[in-house]
């Protein structure tokens, strides 16, 4: 099991769909139709993470939050919204929120959020066992702590920005990734300029790969591209 979340969504439809969902990524996943029930689901047992709608009835998400935070300040926590104006997205940090993310959004950019948010907080929690950070991809070992890929007669050295794509492809093997997903994961926005210079580390991470046939990062027309791990 990757985690236990809790989902307060109002909307039974979208509810039901992100549970089932999350599930399927092996989540253990609470439902709230309201505030106040995640709230008292809250209270109830341990969670690894929060997924707060913010606008739903008897409690609003950030009122929520700043409940959760009373007994818990360390749980990490991601509004959902339809809001998309930047005074919503402050009050949701200063509330306590590790991320923000906007409806409609897709259930893949909504997966790697949750990834990356639980990567952070495993990294400072001490009591919890850190994810992955060694991959073994066909002949090469990958340790993205390191930025170093190896086989056995070389080691590349990976910049930054390589090692953070490659890592974003290991967690995602033969998945795909929208293009603009990675660019906001690694790059911080999906601007034409960063869309250049991830096309330039594509490149060099092909070549880097490309010493093993069973290893293969194509394009997707329309969607992105996936690493092929055969």
């Amino acid at each position: 099991m990757n985690g236990q979340i809790l989902l307060t969504e109002d909307d039974p439809n979208l509810g039901q769909l992100l549970q089932e969902y999350l599930i399927s990524k092996g989540f253990a996943v609470d439902l709230a139709v309201n505030g106040e029930a995640g709230i008292k689901r809250f209270l109830e047992k341990p969670f690894d993470l929060c997924l707060l709608d913010v606008m739903m009835p008897k409690k609003d998400g950030f009122s929520m939050a700043k409940e959760i935070r009373t007994t818990n300040k360390d749980v990490p926590i991601i509004f959902l919204t339809a809001k998309s104006m930047k005074e919503d997205t402050i009050q949701g940090f200063k509330v306590g929120a590790d991320d923000y993310i906007t409806k409609p959004f897709s259930m893949e950019e909504l997966l790697l959020r949750i990834q990356a948010v639980l990567r952070r907080y495993q990294k400072t929690n001490h009591t919890t066992a850190p994810l992955p950070s060694i991959f073994t991809l066909g002949k090469f070992t990958f340790d993205f702590d390191h930025q170093t890929l190896t086989d056995s007669e070389n080691a590349q050295k990976l910049t930054s920005k390589e090692a953070a794509l490659l890592k974003l492809f290991c967690e995602n093997q033969n998945q795909p990734i929208h293009r603009s997903i990675a660019l906001k994961l690694v790059w911080g926005d999906d601007s034409y300029f960063n869309a250049r210079s991830m096309d330039v580390y594509l490149t060099k991470l092909r070549k880097y790969l490309k010493d093993d046939p069973t290893l293969q990062i194509v394009n997707i027309h329309g969607e992105g591209f996936k690493l092929l791990v055969g």
